[in-house]
């Protein structure tokens, strides 16, 4: 199983982050009513946490294949 390299996840830590505050400041600047800056601020925090937990279903996905494939032979 290879490691992540420290370079890679600060990588996409900091381009979250970037992405996300662009996101924020964009809606927080839009001219437009309060309650429709509202509802898009509840739809992008959807989308992140969507996103997280797709990530953790994907990654539990590729290590149960990986426990799969290293104790399939000894059946």
């Amino acid at each position: 199983m290879t490691k992540t390299t420290y370079a890679f996840y600060l990588q996409s830590a900091i381009s979250f982050g970037a992405a996300l505050l662009f996101l924020i400041g964009g809606i927080y600047f839009l001219p437009a009513d309060g309650w429709i800056r509202a509802f898009l601020c509840l739809g992008a925090l959807f989308l992140v946490n969507s996103s997280f937990a797709l990530a953790k279903c994907v990654r539990d996905q590729q290590e149960t294949r990986a426990v799969e494939g290293q104790v399939a032979p000894y059946r």
